[in-house]
């Protein structure tokens, strides 16, 4: 990448013999959404740790270049206050303080950065609009819903006009409607030039949201691209789930031959298809069961990359 804003090179963070970040190297350019997926444990969180200096890498770099290749690169952790100054931060769990209002939130976040009290108050009206909580800027965070919450913090993270900012499952919690809004709200900061690395488990949020994904597991990465480039490079265009009683029996059946992959998640049976017209006439034979014929989408990579069993948090 020519031009990067954000450069990570051979991150790596050990707990004990554990590998939590395994020689993790990725940039970020200016104007992109940068979505990192993978597992619980997969090393998404101690990474954003890393890049804000609150956990102290055991080998690689973490560089910010405000001016390009062509500027001096700040570099973390030992212009950790520099950087911070230019990023906005959404972690996973709201630390709102709940004794002021949503307007004075704004006001005392702008403070750490040193900014006058006259130049936070200009900003507030415009960042209370930009989280759809203009009529709210008096109330407290006991009359806020979840989603509100999450957009107080996302206008928070804007206080000091930040040129990258890291969302670490900023929409987790949050009801549909809610996260759409969220959404919509982070594709205009992009359309606007910001930079946003976001980790997220959801997969129609990393699709809709990111020009390039990583794929993460144990720490390292698995592979990086677009979404729709990592979904035809991985992956068999088409999907036919089934389910229904006697679904399993399906696996060791002839219908197996017509499918280039299957795959087993509870009481659903995947197959995985160049073509699946062949395949969906087999299944008329089946009356009992019920099909679901779709597009190979990111849960299919996700799951293909990292496996269908279930991960403890770590």
């Amino acid at each position: 990448m020519s031009h990067a804003l954000f450069s990570i090179r051979g991150l790596t963070k050990r707990y004990g013999s554990a590998v939590v970040v395994n020689d993790l190297s990725f940039d970020i350019a200016p104007g992109e959404c940068l979505g990192v997926i993978g597992p619980n444990g997969a090393g998404k969180t101690t990474t954003i740790r890393m890049c804000l200096g609150l956990t102290a890498p055991d080998a690689g770099s973490i560089a910010y270049l405000p001016g390009g290749v062509a500027g001096a690169a700040l570099q973390m952790p030992q212009d950790a206050l520099a950087i911070k100054e230019r990023l906005g931060i959404v972690s996973q769990f709201d630390s709102l303080d709940p004794d002021f209002s949503c307007a004075e939130n704004l006001l005392v976040y702008g403070r750490y950065f040193g900014l006058k009290d006259a130049v936070i108050r200009k900003r507030i009206p415009g960042l209370l609009e930009f989280a759809a909580l203009t009529s709210k800027a008096d109330a407290k965070l006991s009359e806020l819903s979840g989603g509100m919450k999450r957009r107080l913090s996302l206008a928070r993270a804007l206080v000091n006009d930040p040129q990258l900012l890291l969302l670490d499952e900023p929409t987790t919690g949050l009801d549909p409607q809610a996260r759409h809004l969220m959404w919509e709200r982070l594709q205009r900061l992009v359309q606007q030039g910001k930079s946003i690395l976001l980790t997220t488990h959801f997969m129609d949020e990393a699709e809709r949201l990111c020009n390039r994904l990583l794929v993460l597991d144990h720490g390292r990465k698995m592979t990086e691209g677009t979404p729709r480039q990592l979904i035809a490079d991985n992956l068999e265009p088409d999907v036919v789930e089934v389910y229904g009683a006697g679904a399993l029996a399906l696996v060791d059946s002839p219908l197996k031959a017509l499918a280039a992959r299957v795959e087993v998640s509870g009481e659903t049976v995947f197959f995985y298809t160049q073509d699946s017209r062949r395949l969906l006439d087999a299944l008329t034979a089946y009356p009992q069961l019920r099909t679901l014929h779709r597009p190979a989408n990111l849960e299919d990579l996700f799951l293909k990359l990292t496996g269908r069993q279930i991960r403890e948090d770590a």
